[in-house]
């Protein structure tokens, strides 16, 4: 075997890799990982074009597909009712947690809320596998952990096709992460899944092309068959979270059709892309991030056509994530959260959602509240298809925010959260808690990704100073000075990743493959 693992496996996780497992990742990679880098090199010359200019428009190629008298793969009995989703990382407390929490479906992320560190990603996959198996347990000198006879039904994200495995290679070669994550816990868990009365079910992110989600089919086509497990078996609900992605939603499910289960409006990282896609632009600048709520204009645009190409054919409509994370010291707090999370959520069910994502478990009761309210008895409303929505490429790529403006609060919040998150980042904790927000990488990827194009636009704040380094430079050293002093931590190396992405004429596709040099 050509396939070398760099790093010792974490104590009593030697069985999740297994030789056999082992074998069963290096096939995907020697079938899968050439495409994979055809498709990265792809998106590579598509920035190439919108730099010179080019816009976005849905694709003359494969406007046969789009309305077209087609239908997703029928739904599993236990994915039809998606009121309340809560995700969150593969921690053994928080997967105990999310499982007894009283959401449909817990999220098992290996991506945006986990720190990809060696101990991290095979941890979480034991813990996934004690999990279906309904073996997980945990026991603090305060609490015993166990999960309760009914829980949430399990999905799994794997990483994006962009990331690599830097502890495992083939050939000298780093796996794809998410050929790593998928393949491990389709190896462990599908045929036990299948005995259970579930499936192998999967959230799939950072997707840009339907060419990417055809790499996904033929992934689990192949390890169906490899496995001897039913083809079919499979699930995915991919994530909407880029801006090429919001042109070719259709194409996404065409493509997965007969293991679609449904989208997701994946707020946080669509407005990374946005800002990404469009870096040098000058007229699609944004304003602080937190001005750019779901009911400004290219938001709004995108999630009602979500729904649309959804429930046309047949799969579920996920709604965004509600971040706030509830304080049980501060009543007030708690009181005008909750309000804004209950009109969030008022919005999506209205707007025709199947459902939506919550990141705490005190979230649920208010979310399933709303749905519940509305929807009744009723698992979902896919038979409302929206056909009075109309989305035009003009709607989706037009950056006007009402009364949007880029202030100097904006841009402190921005250094402020960036610094933070990387820090937790660095320290293998991929969800944090800040300002009462469960964060994870999307906010700190918003945030760098402002600075840097309010500063190599030379934007102005709303008081008439431009955005410079300098700015940057002084604002960054203040914060510094302040999160220091609450004791150790990374907060140097976080300033040395957030300045490599800040401070470059070249914008960094995502921070997290710098950031990854500086674990373990």
């Amino acid at each position: 075997m050509a396939l070398n693992v760099l790093t010792s496996a974490p104590e009593g996780a030697e069985k999740v890799l297994s030789r056999d497992a082992l074998a069963f990742l290096e096939s995907l990679h020697r079938r899968f990982d050439s495409r994979r880098q055809e498709l990265l090199a792809a998106r590579a010359e598509r920035q190439k074009a919108l730099d010179r200019g080019e816009n976005f428009d849905f694709l003359p190629s494969t406007k046969s597909i789009r309305g077209g008298d087609w239908k997703v793969a029928p739904t599993p009995k236990d994915l039809q009712r998606r009121h309340v989703e809560i995700t969150g990382p593969t921690e053994r407390k928080m997967m105990i947690n999310a499982l007894n929490s009283g959401a449909d479906i817990f999220m098992a992320d290996f991506e945006d809320s986990l720190s990809p560190s060696w101990r991290n990603v095979v941890l979480g996959q034991q813990n996934c596998i004690d999990a279906v198996r309904r073996t997980i347990s945990l026991e603090t000198p305060e609490k015993k952990y166990r999960l309760n006879d009914r829980t949430a039904v399990l999905l799994v994200r794997p990483r994006g096709w962009h990331l690599p495995e830097k502890h495992l290679t083939v050939d000298g070669t780093p796996i794809s992460a998410s050929l790593f994550d998928f393949g491990l816990y389709f190896f462990h868990n599908a045929r036990e899944l299948l005995d259970r009365g579930t499936g192998p079910y999967f959230y799939l992110p950072k997707l840009e092309s339907h060419l990417e989600a055809r790499l996904w089919n033929e992934v689990f086509v192949h390890a169906q068959e490899a496995l001897k497990t039913p083809r079919g078996s499979i699930r995915a609900t991919m994530l909407i979270e880029t801006l090429p992605a919001a042109f070719e939603m259709e194409e996404f499910l065409y493509e997965l059709r007969e293991h679609a289960s449904g989208l997701n409006a994946g707020r946080w990282d669509y407005m990374f892309s946005f800002i990404k896609k469009f870096r040098n632009r000058k007229d699609k600048l944004l304003p602080d991030r937190a001005l750019v709520t779901m009911t400004v204009p290219f938001m709004r645009a995108y999630t009602e056509l979500l729904v649309k190409s959804c429930h046309i054919h047949g799969a579920h409509a996920m709604g965004g994530m509600a971040p706030f994370i509830p304080s049980r010291k501060n009543p007030e707090i708690n009181e005008k959260a909750l309000a804004k999370v209950r009109e969030d959520k008022l919005r999506e069910v209205n707007d025709g959602f199947d459902g939506t994502w919550v990141a705490h478990p005190d979230l649920v009761p208010t979310a399933k509240e709303v749905f519940d309210q509305k929807l009744g008895t009723k698992d979902n409303q896919k038979e409302r298809l929206r056909s009075e929505v109309q989305v035009t490429a003009a709607q989706l790529t037009d950056p006007t925010v009402p009364d949007g403006k880029i202030t100097e609060a904006g841009f402190r919040l921005n250094v402020d959260v960036a610094l933070q998150y990387i820090n937790s980042w660095l320290l293998e904790n991929g969800a944090a808690a800040i300002y009462n927000l469960m964060e994870d990488a999307a906010t700190a990827e918003i945030s760098r990704a402002q600075l840097w194009q309010w500063i190599h636009h030379g934007a102005r704040l709303d008081d008439g100073r431009p955005a410079t380094e300098e700015l940057y430079r002084t604002t960054r050293d203040a914060q510094l000075a302040r999160l220091t002093e609450g004791g150790p931590g990374r907060y140097r190396d976080a300033a040395e990743v957030l300045d490599s992405l800040v401070l470059t004429p070249t914008f960094s596709e995502f921070l997290t493959l710098p950031a990854y040099r500086h674990l373990d």
